[in-house]
């Protein structure tokens, strides 16, 4: 959604000049987008682990070294990202290519802990765990895609929204991107167990 307001703004030429409070308005979209997109993605890694072993059934080794995987995955794609963005798409058209693979993975994560999709005799248990292994990993990768190749990129283009005048409110931007990214990270690792627990 965020991503999409970000668009609007920016390709209405009467609006990408508009400030609010010295800031372009832009940049307000991009803060809270990336509070977002951290919220979830440390929140879903909060629990991986729990849904290796307690709805894959996998052991503790397997769940650890995909575990493990995932997360190194994450880390590479930056570069994957980084080549996209400099040599074809742009920062802003990465961002938002990536953004829907992103939102994909993470749906198609969700669609695997469904159980009812598999459970044709209802006894809580699914019949076919290789649909949902397979949509699990194919969604852990589409996240790993998503989140790495837009890592490089969102702050840069947070950065470009300045003027050169503006030396002050883009160190101040960057300050509050990564307090936001921070503060994503830490309320997700803390609320999404609390939020498994009760339900």
């Amino acid at each position: 959604f965020y991503i999409w307001t970000v668009y609007f703004y920016l390709t209405q030429s009467h609006c990408s000049s508009k400030v609010v409070c010295g800031y372009p308005i832009s940049i307000f979209f991009i803060v809270v987008n990336e509070f977002c997109e951290r919220f979830s993605y440390y929140g879903m890694r909060a629990v991986l682990v729990l849904y290796f072993k307690y709805f894959l059934r996998w052991d503790d080794d397997l769940a650890t070294s995909i575990y493990h995987t995932f997360v190194a995955l994450c880390y590479l794609t930056p570069i994957l990202g980084a080549i996209v963005a400099d040599s074809w798409l742009g920062k802003f058209k990465t961002i938002i290519y990536l953004s829907i693979v992103y939102a994909i993975g993470q749906v198609a994560m969700s669609i695997s802990a469904v159980h009812d999709i598999t459970d044709s005799d209802r006894d809580g248990t699914p019949n076919n765990m290789i649909f949902h292994v397979t949509l699990s990993m194919v969604g852990l990768f589409l996240i790993a895609l998503g989140t790495g190749g837009i890592k490089p990129c969102v702050a840069a283009f947070g950065g470009d929204q300045f003027n050169e005048h503006q030396e002050r409110q883009r160190r101040t931007f960057f300050s509050i991107f990564y307090l936001c990214i921070n503060g994503g990270s830490l309320l997700s690792t803390i609320i999404t167990p609390v939020l498994r627990c009760k339900l």
